[in-house]
């Protein structure tokens, strides 16, 4: 299991958006402060364009964007749509 500082597990993230949509900009742009704010040490967040790779959302069952993936630590959580109401955002992130 990959970890971060002090132990505690790198928090794992794959955020699917559609081009430069204003819903995915946003989403960019929540999920990046969220995690420099409160896991600036441990977080990894790759970013997928459904319109560049299709077959990649087909893979993870995507159908809307945004679509963010919480890949580790388990359990794998999933939101979809708006992604910034910041307190949902943290709870589903298992973050303080």
């Amino acid at each position: 299991m990959a970890t971060g500082k002090a132990g505690k597990a790198r928090l794992v993230l794959r955020l699917y958006v559609a081009g430069r949509a204003p819903n995915s900009v946003r989403a960019i742009a929540s999920v990046e402060a969220i995690c420099a704010l409160h896991f600036s040490a441990a977080h990894e967040l790759e970013i997928v364009d459904m319109l560049e790779q299709p077959e990649r959302a087909l893979a993870d069952g995507i159908i809307a964007t945004p679509t963010l993936l919480k890949l580790r630590p388990q359990p794998v959580r999933r939101m979809i749509g708006d992604l910034s109401d910041t307190s949902l955002l943290l709870r589903t992130l298992g973050g303080p």
